[in-house]
């Protein structure tokens, strides 16, 4: 799985927080990239892509799945302070607790595609307790990430896109049987895995078993509960099939390193100064 791919045609992912405490990720290429979601301050999130880094004068639009406080925290803050125009579906925005400016907001329709350069972001409807909820799959020349998080059920939408990516955010929110017996009350518990809940470890593993790619060559699993589940308890179940997928875990408390598609994820992001600027001048936040 550790192959060469021309810097030119590279595609950069990371995960600055996933969890229900706040979610954010960056994917982008040499010349722009995207958030999906903003549910970090706008602070926070400038301090971590520092420290990576990443440059926000290289996102060029803010893609919000849904309404809820851990997705758009820091979305009106970012994309006033850094003009970036926030994309986001009608009924969205209407029902959001935290207001998104209107005049960076730009519409989407759910099964559209939006091109920013030479990315292509598709929305798609997902089951989740929102009201028009979406997930976003990013595309680069051939190469595919699906952010797929805060989903009730395998649904055919997600089985579909999740088919199509190379690299992968997955839920995989509780593990059921510490989600059982934890001391959530029963109402939540019947929420969290409803069919507009969140996935399971089972539901995420099954969905990895039997439909990714072949060329899906990196899964970070995504939005653990901190309550419900552990990184060690997930992980230990993933990769008794892993084979050559790279399995790792999108923290809650911290960012993930910069992964670069075709090279060894274990490879982080580049450390020295000069190869920095690979990703915008750092200083310039």
């Amino acid at each position: 799985m550790d192959f060469y791919v021309p810097l030119h045609m590279s595609l950069y992912y990371t995960s600055l927080n996933s969890g229900s405490n706040g979610n954010c990720f960056y994917v982008g290429n040499e010349e722009e990239a995207v958030l999906i979601d903003a549910g970090l301050s706008c602070r926070e999130t400038e301090k971590r892509m520092k420290q990576l880094g990443l440059s926000l004068k290289k996102v060029k639009g803010i893609f919000i799945t849904h309404e809820h406080i851990d997705h758009v925290k820091g979305v009106e803050v970012i994309s006033q302070k850094h003009d970036i125009p926030v994309y986001i579906n009608r009924s969205t925005r209407q029902h959001c607790r935290l207001p998104v400016p209107e005049k960076k907001s730009v519409f989407i329709q759910n099964d559209e595609t939006i091109e920013i350069g030479e990315l292509k972001i598709s929305a798609f409807s997902k089951w989740h307790d929102a009201i028009d909820p979406v997930s976003y799959v990013v595309a680069y020349k051939d190469v595919h990430v699906g952010v797929f998080t805060d989903i009730g059920s395998v649904c055919e939408n997600l089985i579909q896109r999740f088919a199509q990516c190379q690299v992968v955010f997955l839920e995989a929110n509780y593990d059921d049987h510490l989600l059982e017996n934890g001391p959530y009350p029963f109402m939540l518990k019947e929420r969290i895995r409803g069919n507009k809940g969140h996935l399971s470890n089972e539901q995420a593993f099954e969905l990895f078993s039997s439909h990714r790619s072949e060329t899906l060559s990196h899964l970070l699993l995504a939005h653990l509960s901190q309550e419900n589940n552990h990184p060690d308890v997930v992980l230990e179940k993933f990769k008794t099939i892993s084979h050559d997928v790279r399995i790792g875990i999108a923290s809650r408390h911290e960012a993930t390193p910069v992964f670069q598609y075709g090279i060894d994820p274990k490879k982080t992001a580049p450390e020295s100064p000069m190869q920095l600027n690979l990703f915008g001048d750092a200083e310039s936040m």
